[in-house]
Order: C-alpha cells, then structure tokens, then sequence
C-alpha cells in the first residue's frame, strides 16, 4: 500500500493567485524555497532549490512538471533532501506531488498530495520527514496570506 501525505490549506486569495503561489518563481521565492526555476508548461522544468550554491543537494533538481490546469491543478516530480537522496531520489518513479486548487468565496482551498513512498524504514523516515516539511511550509505559507 502506497503511503500518502496529505496536506490542506485555505488561504484568503482567488485561486488565480494560489495557484501562482506554486508556479510562479518570484512567488515560490516569497515562502518556499530560495531559488525557483518553473517552467509553467507539463514536461517543464519544476526545481526548486533550498542552497542554490549547491544544486545537486536540497533540489528538486531535474524534476518536471507531470499535470498542469491552470489555476485548477498543477503536479509535479519531487526529490528528497540529500539525506535521503542515496535511494529517493534513484527511484523510478520518484515522488510525485500533486496540488489542487478549489474555490470557497474569497477564499481557496489547497490539497496537496505527495505519493509514491515505498514500503521501507528508510522510505518511511523520508516521508515522516517531508511531512513535517510539508507542514512548516504550508505555515509559512498561511501566515504569509492570510496574516497572524
């Protein structure tokens, strides 16, 4: 059985903008990541990088993006930090992250789902950890919108 993250957010933006906040390079910039180099189209490039001086490490580098619907839906490769990269990031397929987008009033409600953990100790110390990731993120993320 594949083990899933699942994470939720509503944020007090369109969805245009949300969905910006996961495509657009200056946006990953503001709560993300330091350096973003998306290409918004499917096949094109989705990396992210947490130390730009070392790219191989801490990246998504490589990784494409796999689904794309404007403001509705965008999916994408992920690869692990480098902790974990010595079997994460050899894996065929590697993780896959897939975010969508859902309007509610002046509000849009945010799901992401980060599949393809396999069933290891290892795989499961990596999932926790991007868990957690996922989860600091999508705070920062929360307080940078909608305040508090």
């Amino acid at each position: 059985m594949d083990k899933i993250i699942h994470h939720s957010l509503k944020l007090h933006c369109d969805t245009q903008r949300a969905f910006e906040l996961f495509i657009d390079n200056k946006s990953l910039e503001s709560w993300l990541v330091d350096l973003a180099e998306v290409d918004p189209v499917i096949a094109g490039n989705y990396e992210l990088f947490w130390e730009p001086d070392d790219r191989e490490n801490n990246s998504t580098i490589g990784c494409k993006i796999t689904a794309l619907e404007s403001n509705q839906l965008v999916a994408f490769e992920w690869r692990s930090p480098k902790q974990y990269k010595h079997f994460a990031n050899n894996a065929d397929p590697l993780t896959h992250v897939v975010v969508s987008f859902y309007p509610d009033g002046e509000w849009t409600t945010i799901h992401l789902i980060h599949s393809g953990w396999r069933e290891t100790s290892e795989w499961d110390e990596a999932r926790q950890w991007q868990d957690r990731a996922w989860s600091v993120a999508f705070g920062v993320l929360e307080k940078k919108i909608n305040g508090g």
